[in-house]
C-alpha cells in the first residue's frame, strides 16, 4: 500500500510545544512519535516552513522549532518558489477562498497542490482545515487542471488509525 504523501504548515510543528492546548499538543506529539518517527506517512515541509520559523521571536523556541525538523524523517518538497505556485496561491486570494492577509497559507496550500501532496496537514481550522475551505480549494485546483485529491486534515484526523497500518 502506498504511503500517503503529508505536507506539513508550520503550526502543527508549533503544537508539539503548545502547552497551553494540551489536547492539540498530545495529538501533535503522538503524530510525530507514532507516525513521523516510524515513517508511516511520508512527511514534507517547504522552505516557507523555514522562513516561518526563522520568524519566531523567541530564541530558544526558535531553536526547538528547527531541532524538530533534524530530528524527525521529513523532506522537502520537490517544487518550492515556482509560477505554478504563486499563481495558485495568488487565484486562492482573489476567489476569496483564503483571505488577503493569509498569503503564507495560500502559498502552503499551493505548494501542496503542485507536489501532489495527499494531505496538507493543519491546526488552522479558520483558514485550512475546515470542509468548506476544502472543497473550495480542490474546485479551484480541478480548474486549472490539479486532479489530485488534496485532503486538509488535523493530526487528530490521521492517528489512532492502527487497524489500517
Amino acid at each position: 500500500m502506498k504511503k500517503l504523501k503529508i505536507y506539513l504548515d508550520t503550526s502543527v510543528i508549533n503544537f508539539l510545544f503548545a502547552d497551553d492546548a494540551p489536547e492539540k499538543k498530545q495529538a501533535t506529539v503522538e503524530f510525530f512519535d507514532q507516525y513521523v518517527k516510524l515513517e508511516i506517512y511520508e512527511v514534507y515541509i517547504s522552505d516557507i516552513v523555514i522562513a516561518e520559523i526563522q520568524e519566531t521571536k523567541n530564541e530558544t523556541k526558535r531553536k526547538k522549532l528547527l531541532q524538530v525538523l533534524n530530528k524527525y524523517p521529513i523532506e522537502y518538497v520537490q517544487f518550492q518558489n515556482t509560477s505554478d505556485i504563486e499563481f495558485l496561491a495568488s487565484t486562492y486570494i482573489e476567489k476569496g477562498i483564503i483571505p488577503q492577509q493569509k498569503q503564507v497559507d495560500a502559498i502552503h496550500v499551493a505548494t501542496a497542490t503542485v507536489n501532489e501532496m495527499d494531505v496538507l496537514l493543519s491546526w488552522n481550522y479558520k483558514h485550512l482545515a475546515n470542509i468548506f475551505r476544502e472543497r473550495r480549494i480542490i474546485a479551484e485546483n480541478v480548474i486549472h487542471n490539479y486532479w489530485h485529491n488534496l485532503r486538509i486534515l488535523t493530526p487528530l484526523e490521521l492517528i489512532g488509525k492502527d487497524d489500517e497500518r
